[in-house]
């Protein structure tokens, strides 16, 4: 097994997580079989009960795992289906020595962090990188492991000792170390400032890690001296410093590495010139430069969709499109854009197969509601005009009742203004209850969530669930959907399969004795699990797209292969979701 360490310095937030995932592609472009693990140095066994204001998105994976936003990148960019295994915190790997230690399988040693939890740590690499990840059989060529935070962070000191090890121990031509660091310009100076960098790579080799790479962080491409002075304070050749300077769109960062011939480098360093190609970046080239095509475009101007201009599947539709699309999102992070990476991504990935550029305009829910109107009237407006101006409208997932009454609002303005609606697990939530209370005269129908009174409760907590504990104890994971009818927009969508396996992560549902009286309503519950009593998807009856999943579609979007859910709501918003199913590539009617 080859490995190719990440490391971060001077400042955390640089973008190691794009970074690592963009040396994947390109070593994947080269005809190699790449893996990855990230590792986070905290001490939460897993990223499941942080905030969303805290540490961004929780991730998702088919096996259940709730990880770090980084293994989403890792997936849509390496196309991979990762292990919550791939994922290593300080809990984990404390909790997994501290489960031997109680065994006895120690014999009596006194547990140290040296060797045990390095052990453990190197244990842990060099198990999961033998892990196929990719769909094919054996382990792969290449592990890419970034390492979270910034060195010289106390908490990530045993595991730069463990990877200190694992470099000796498997040697010069299979370990490969890339450290990410900050080139910044002060505005007075104006010039490029190196030691912020010489001092970041002096701390590591303190440590007993020597960087073979630099991949340097700067708002403009490396002037020569810098990269001399940097080669020269740094002990790494000039060949070996990458620039990854600001780029319209992240999907321009594997095509930097390559046209700086990082593949190159790596792969001689690897000494694995003699097995690889050529890199063939064709797909991420033509999206990117779609992308950039679109951002640069004037919005009002329509353009005519040509062959080349979609993926195979939405092909002779010969329709006039608009340049953009206003998506409003609805939620109750929207404070930090990375609550919602994985949404953002998919809405991305759907736009762009329709030649489409995302605007997304953010409205936190509590702005929608009747208190907001006396407390901030002119927050309360501005809300409501940009959700009027929106083409349609998205309700994320979340958790408590904050909020809660604003979503409902925008659920019920989509349904009776015929704009087309998506909602993703609490969204799904919040349109059962708004067409309760606002269709069906419920009016205190409620989830228990929010009200444990409630005479009306639509949506309950899981039987399964555990109300004392909350870390792993949601249904999490990819779970099987059975559609009840091939005559559904969302069947059609999925290609009119009979089932579809989506990731999961939630606590409460829609109580299935209630269905029969929200079906009065025009609701359809047209997916459910394999046992027929857990409602998975619903749909209204006479509306354009008004549809709710109780799974989570974007975890598995990638781009050039969007999410069937987030490409219907788009095509709807734009008016043509009706011509994409008439295509009999698309399903059928």
């Amino acid at each position: 097994m080859k490995y190719v360490l990440v490391t971060g310095g001077v400042v955390s937030g640089l973008g190691k997580g794009v970074t690592a995932s963009s040396i994947g592609v390109v070593l994947k472009a080269c005809g190699l079989r790449v893996t990855s693990i990230k590792i986070d140095p905290y001490l939460n066994t897993d990223a499941g009960t942080m905030s969303p204001f805290e540490h961004g998105e929780v991730f998702v994976l088919d096996d259940g795992g709730e990880v770090d936003l980084d293994l989403g990148n890792y997936e849509r960019f390496l196309d991979l289906r990762l292990t919550r295994d791939n994922n290593i915190t300080t809990g984990k790997i404390y909790q997994s020595v501290l489960e031997k230690e109680r065994r006895g399988d120690y014999l009596g040693k006194t547990v140290q962090v040296v060797p045990h939890v390095t052990d453990a740590i190197k244990n842990w690499i060099e198990s999961v990188s033998a892990i196929p990840v990719d769909g094919k059989e054996g382990p792969a060529d290449v592990c890419v492991i970034e390492l979270g935070g910034t060195v010289g962070d106390i908490e990530s000191m045993p595991f730069i000792e463990a990877l200190r090890q694992l470099f000796f121990t498997v040697g010069q031509n299979n370990f490969c170390l890339i450290h990410v660091s900050l080139i910044p310009v002060l505005g007075v100076v104006g010039e490029q400032k190196t030691k912020p960098t010489q001092h970041s790579v002096r701390e590591l080799r303190a440590l007993g890690l020597t960087p073979h790479f630099l991949a340097c962080r700067s708002a403009q491409p490396l002037l020569e001296s810098t990269r001399q002075k940097l080669s020269q304070f740094c002990h790494v050749p000039v060949g070996n410093i990458l620039n990854i300077h600001d780029v319209p769109n992240i999907w321009h960062i594997p095509l930097l590495l390559r046209n700086q011939n990082a593949h190159d480098a790596v792969l001689r360093h690897l000494d694995l010139l003699s097995v690889a190609s050529p890199p063939n970046l064709h797909e991420w080239t033509n999206r990117a430069e779609i992308f950039d095509n679109l951002s640069n475009s004037v919005s009002h101007k329509p353009l005519v969709c040509t062959l080349n201009s979609f993926p195979s599947e939405i092909i002779n539709m010969n329709f006039w499109l608009l340049l953009q699309v206003r998506i409003a999102m609805v939620g109750k992070y929207v404070g930090m854009a990375d609550s919602y990476l994985s949404v953002v991504k998919a809405l991305l990935h759907a736009c762009i197969a329709c030649s489409l550029k995302p605007e997304i305009d953010w409205i936190a829910a509590t702005d929608l509601e009747d208190d907001s109107a006396i407390s901030a009237p002119e927050t309360h407006e501005i809300a409501w005009r940009t959700l009027r101006n929106a083409s349609c409208i998205l309700v994320p997932g979340g958790f408590g009742d904050r909020g809660v009454k604003g979503m409902i609002l925008a659920a019920k303005y989509a349904r009776e203004n015929r704009v087309p609606y998506l909602g993703i697990c609490l969204g799904m939530q919040i349109s059962v209850i708004e067409v309760a209370r606002n269709v069906l005269g419920l009016e205190r129908a409620n989830s228990t969530e929010f009200d444990d009174q409630t005479p009306n409760p639509v949506v309950i907590f899981m039987p399964e669930g555990s109300k004392t504990h909350m870390g792993s104890t949601m249904r999490l994971g990819s779970r099987r959907t059975l559609f009840q009818t091939s005559d559904c927009l969302t069947a059609k969508l999925y290609h009119s399969s009979e089932y579809v396996d989506e990731r999961h992560r939630h606590r409460y549902e829609v109580n299935p004795d209630m269905v029969s009286i929200l079906e009065e309503s025009g609701l359809k519950f047209v997916g459910k699990d394999e046992t027929g009593k857990r409602m998975e998807i619903v749909e209204l009856a006479d509306h354009p797209f008004y549809v709710g999943v109780q799974f989570h579609p974007e975890f598995k979007s990638r781009p050039g292969r969007p999410s069937p859910p987030f490409l219907g709501f788009i095509l709807a918003a734009i008016g043509q979701l009706g011509p994409y199913l008439q295509n009999p590539q698309n399903g059928s009617l």
